[in-house]
């Protein structure tokens, strides 16, 4: 026997967390962050509508189911960035440039929602430039446009060098 591990039995989150950069567990980390904000806010909304005394109480449970149903696409995202899911970088971009809209909103208001927007602009700007760094894309096998048509001539010159 050997000390040596066996890749087959070896837990593949480990094997996993080896080929994953700093940058996308970040990366990962931020869009859960976001996610659970979500959830937070969407079930004190709801709670907030369904025993409080809102002006609108259809408004304030919409919204909070609104809430939690749109956590799941970053929280979606984050474990598709753990597990090196390609798919999952998407969402996790789109969740980003749909927060930075939020953040521009909730700078200009005149309240404690400032300082929100703030921390919201950083994490979805620091967020966005993890997803889209080179190495992240590596590490979740995303090809550039050109790639495929690059593919395609290194075959068709490997094709003609067998001739």
């Amino acid at each position: 026997m050997t000390s040596e591990p066996n890749p087959a039995t070896e837990d593949p989150a480990v094997r996993s967390a080896d080929r994953r950069p700093r940058r996308l567990t970040y990366a990962a980390a931020l869009a859960a962050l976001e996610g659970v904000a979500l959830v937070v806010g969407g079930a004190w909304m709801l709670v907030g509508g369904l025993t409080g005394e809102p002006d609108d109480r259809r408004s304030a449970v919409t919204g909070g189911i609104t809430l939690l149903a749109l956590a799941l696409l970053p929280l979606l995202a984050a474990r598709g960035l753990l597990g090196l899911r390609g798919w999952s970088r998407g969402p996790a971009v789109i969740t980003q440039i749909m927060a930075l809209p939020v953040a521009y909103t909730l700078l200009q208001a005149d309240s404690v929602a400032i300082p929100a927007g703030i921390v919201l602009g950083i994490v979805a700007v620091v967020a966005l430039a993890l997803l889209l760094h080179p190495e992240t894309n590596r590490a979740l096998g995303i090809r550039g446009p050109g790639a495929a048509s690059d593919d395609a001539k290194r075959g068709e010159e490997q094709r003609g060098a067998g001739k």
